[in-house]
């Protein structure tokens, strides 16, 4: 194969691998958005009185890599507002804003 078709293939190829790890790695951090919802909805955590322990911080700080997407998953619910932060530093769901993003998903 010719040099000048290389070097383009190369460009496309490169390109498409990080576009699919980017996809990817937004995937699991979505499975792991709705293994926590569904946790504090199986644990009712609704109020302030019924939050729950959640993991919110990497426990090795010098593991590198994606095996603990956690953190992350649990740092984007917050800013979405479906999570909030108790006092006592436990988690629990907004009952409004749970409803909300349930009947999102049904339709």
């Amino acid at each position: 194969m010719p040099v000048y078709l290389q070097i383009p293939l190369l460009i496309v190829a490169f390109i498409v691998f990080v576009g699919l790890a980017f996809y990817l790695g937004g995937w699991g951090v979505r499975r792991m958005c709705f293994k926590i919802i569904a946790e504090m909805e199986e644990a009712r955590a609704f109020s302030p009185g019924k939050a729950v322990q959640l993991q919110d911080e990497r426990k090795n700080i010098f593991r590198v890599g994606t095996g603990n997407i956690r953190p992350k998953a649990l740092n984007l619910l917050i800013a979405d507002g479906l999570v909030i932060k108790a006092p006592n530093g436990k988690y629990y769901l907004d009952k409004e804003k749970f409803a909300q993003m349930k009947k999102t998903i049904a339709k």
